[in-house]
């Protein structure tokens, strides 16, 4: 393949007019693309949730657009890229081909990401790529949906690696047989990965109609300047930390076998003028289920994610910077061969994701020192990803795969958001009324949690969630979540928050209440049986006794705080009755509680 860029492109030069309009034209692009991908597909994790990602790229993998989805998703395709070049069938890309690949070895995020990827010709030569990644019920692994205590790769389920559903534009009819027949959910598996061809598909044409419109030349001359753009302004807010090493610790729970041993997580932020390094040398060694990361498709995408975060949001930033691969170029990713975070095959690496949070979460608490306006406090970090299933009176298996949310930890100027997805996750919350007509399930209590309240600080931290699925028949629970021994940290004198919990219940044995480790593999459960989530609470942004009363008046009202947390930790006098706050009262016990620190 010739993967050489068009030379002509270098010396166009691109009026700013033009240049807003192709980029406007690009982002809509992937916008069209992650929509029709979700608005075709038929599993409620793509349909409703939005686990996907979208975008265009040239033929050098370089990202020239992405669909504002799920960041692990479309950050991870020039690695999806890079492992195709390696296995691609036929060692040659023709008009028409369709390739899918999960390999983790070659470059994805993990095995159940699908990616689609099709060629973009013009003028008879590969001029780029248009793809998709999706997050799908099952591929027919060891255990439904998802998996986590399992010995190697090959438990993971189905291996794509270059592989050519569709050659010169025709189907290849065994490898589709060959995926109809080894998954629980082989309709909505088929139909989805059909829904991400017919995006790719229409990715690539629209590439093609804003060639024509304005020649190759302009066109990726205009790329090439919006990625110099997203660099120049990646450098400029990397220059503005002071340099230095920057280090922060964590502890995650356990590997879903090995329940008495913790995994350490270290990173080291290594700044050096407009450059900056992510080292996680110091990090547990790689684990003997699958609760490692994949270092090209995601422990690299999640340090990506992980600064534009802090340094290009919309929110905080006076322009916005298009997402592009030049926003990766100043960002260089260290994991030693054989830890956590760079497995060494044939490890199984597919339960990824609460490391990779806990990353983010860490590089913020590593600059927090010299970044004080711009990190929040711990957040959740952490994801409760659970894949209930059973099987029909008619044989047929039912799966769903669920995200549930967590919380952010208090801001600069703010408290966290309360029960959201944070950090790397972007999904969608998938409406009930959707779950109770499709899967024999029902949904018993879905509210903020209030059993223990959030980090508490001048801004507190976000409250997480409280979901309590029962089932109502037999069936087999897959669970990976995090942060039930390591409670979000709180900063600049804010507490920290509150750890993560899951129990099982059924409401025919009351009293009867069991305790289940953040992740568990496989559980079989019997109908009303009732898995209980409670996602970890924010830590608190500053000292909590800077905090308005009437912000703690508040809290009260709405259950989220105890009169005695309001007095003993914020030190506010709360009239109950009148719902009022007793300034003199509270201005005293203020007064006492700073005098005896």
């Amino acid at each position: 393949m010739n993967l050489m860029t068009n030379p002509a492109a270098a010396a166009v030069t691109v009026d700013p007019i033009t240049l807003q309009v192709i980029r406007g034209s690009f982002e809509t692009i992937a916008e069209e693309m992650g929509h029709v991908l979700y608005r075709m597909s038929f599993s409620s994790i793509i349909r409703e949730s939005q686990d996907l990602g979208a975008g265009l790229f040239d033929v050098n993998f370089n990202t020239l657009c992405e669909s504002e989805s799920t960041p692990m998703h479309i950050g991870s395709i020039p690695g999806y890229l890079r492992g195709i070049a390696q296995t691609l069938e036929d060692d040659e890309w023709y008009e028409g081909d369709v390739v899918v690949h999960n390999h983790p070895y070659y470059g994805a995020s993990h095995t159940p990401d699908l990616a689609i990827v099709v060629p973009v010709f013009f003028q008879g030569r590969l001029v780029g790529f248009a793809g998709n990644t999706a997050h799908h019920v099952d591929i027919g692994a060891a255990t439904p949906g998802l998996i986590i205590d399992v010995p190697d790769v090959y438990a993971e389920g189905m291996l794509f690696a270059g592989t050519k559903l569709y050659r010169k534009g025709q189907p290849n009819t065994s490898m589709w047989n060959y995926i109809r027949r080894n998954s629980r959910a082989a309709q909505q598996l088929v139909a989805d990965i059909e829904a991400q061809v017919a995006s790719a598909r229409l990715g690539a044409k629209r590439f093609v109609e804003l060639l024509e419109k304005y020649g190759e030349d302009m066109v990726f001359a205009a790329a090439n300047q919006l990625m110099d753009y997203a660099e120049r302004m990646t450098r400029q807010r990397i220059s503005e930390i002071p340099d230095g090493d920057y280090v922060a610790e964590g502890w995650l729970d356990d590997d879903g076998r090995n329940r008495d041993k913790q995994l350490k997580v270290k990173v080291t932020v290594r700044v050096r003028g407009d450059e900056v390094e992510v080292d996680l040398t110091g990090s547990a060694d790689q684990t003997p289920t699958a609760y490692n990361v994949p270092f090209e498709g995601s422990t690299k995408v999640a340090a990506y994610a992980g600064f534009r975060k802090l340094l290009l949001d919309a929110a905080t930033s006076d322009t916005r910077v298009p997402s592009n691969e030049g926003s990766f170029r100043p960002i260089k990713v260290t994991a030693p061969l054989g830890s956590i975070f760079n497995p060494k095959a044939p490890a199984s690496a597919e339960a990824r994701f609460t490391q990779c949070n806990r990353m983010i979460d860490l590089i913020l608490r590593a600059l927090a020192p010299v970044m004080p306006d711009r990190v929040i406090a711990g957040s959740s970090a952490s994801i409760s990803f659970a894949a209930y299933s059973g099987v029909r009176p008619s044989g047929d298996y039912w799966v769903f795969l669920e995200v549930n949310e967590g919380a952010y930890g208090g801001r600069p100027r703010s408290d966290g958001p309360d029960c959201i997805d944070n950090l790397m996750a972007n999904t969608r919350n998938n409406p009930l009324e959707d779950l109770a007509m499709h899967i024999p399930m029902i949904c018993d209590r879905y509210e903020l949690r209030d059993d223990l309240p959030p980090g508490a600080g001048e801004f507190r931290g976000g409250i997480g969630v409280v979901k309590a699925q029962r089932v109502l028949t037999p069936a087999f629970i897959t669970h990976e979540s995090e942060r039930h021994t390591d409670a979000p940290w709180g900063i600049f004198g804010g507490h920290d928050g509150v750890v993560g919990r899951c129990t099982i219940t059924n409401p025919a044995k009351p009293g009867e209440l069991r305790e289940m480790p953040s992740k568990f593999s496989g559980l079989a459960v019997q109908a009303d049986d009732v898995m209980t989530y409670y996602s970890p609470n924010g830590g608190g942004y500053g000292d909590p006794l800077n905090r308005p009363p009437i912000k703690v008046l508040e809290d009260v009202l709405d259950g989220f705080c105890t009169l005695s947390h309001a007095r003993e930790v914020y030190g506010v006098a709360i009239d109950l009755d009148a719902e009022t706050v007793d300034m003199a009262a509270t201005e005293k016990l203020r007064a006492n509680l700073r005098k005896h620190r």
